[in-house]
């Protein structure tokens, strides 16, 4: 894991997806979704995390109107950046990223990832990320073309791929997403690919075989009698031993 962060780390830099090592391609990266966590134990949950060989923390904002239900805001991600070290993968699904993309750089993120559908400009959203040294991740709901979020490339140092409705966990996988996660990963090799929603060891195969590096999940990994297992799993590493 420890190799894994590195790498993330270092992306942190603000390098550009042409140059993204293709380390990145060949490792999948587990992202644990804090919105399928017991609440009333998070300390306890983001300890575990790296006892897990989870790479990365994903924090999911809701507004209440971008998605219809509502979340985590940016008391809570202070809170969680002094409570651990791992790379804080911040998710917006509100309705004008832009205003916020400050806010939530001083809190503590690692990357901010916004969606193309939100009334914010993206190219002024992205740019806006990258002057706080922070990554830029842009995110397409399933109905939305791949190809909406080409001319933004240049500017991302992650596309997320929806591959269920945002907005709630514990849904299940939509199977015409992974079209998009494979024109994505054929016309653009070395781009850095999330996928979020309904990732279970069933789905992880899908997704990882159609070219997603990045694995977010929720209900799965917290809900597992063994979480370390589960973990592995997904990464497709079903050798590994039980958690000691």
């Amino acid at each position: 894991m420890g190799n894994l962060l590195s790498v993330i780390l270092a992306q942190a830099s603000r390098t550009l997806p042409e140059t993204v090592s293709l380390e990145v391609q060949v490792n999948t990266i587990v992202s644990a979704s804090i919105l399928g966590a017991d609440i009333c134990h998070l300390g306890e949950a983001l300890d575990k995390l790296r006892t897990w060989q989870i790479d990365m923390v994903h924090f999911d904002v809701m507004d209440g109107v971008f998605v219809p239900n509502i979340s985590f805001g940016i008391p809570m991600l202070s809170a969680i950046r002094r409570h651990t070290k791992l790379f804080l993968d911040v998710h917006l699904m509100i309705t004008d990223p832009l205003r916020y993309v400050s806010a939530f750089a001083k809190a503590g993120a690692d990357r901010i990832t916004f969606h193309l559908e939100s009334s914010s400009d993206p190219r002024a959203t992205l740019e806006a990320i990258r002057q706080t040294g922070r990554q830029a991740g842009i995110a397409i709901k399933p109905g939305t073309p791949v190809e909406d979020v080409i001319p933004y490339l240049s500017l991302a140092d992650m596309v997320l791929v929806m591959t269920v409705e945002p907005g709630f966990g514990g849904q299940s996988y939509l199977p015409d997403t992974t079209e998009k996660v494979r024109q994505l990963r054929r016309d653009y090799p070395k781009l850095c690919i999330q996928v979020d929603g309904g990732i279970n060891d069933q789905t992880a195969p899908i997704a990882r075989q159609a070219g997603a590096n990045e694995l977010v999940t929720g209900s799965y990994l917290f809900q597992a009698a063994d979480p370390f297992r589960a973990a592995a799993l997904l990464r497709g590493d079903d050798s590994s031993p039980q958690a000691g």
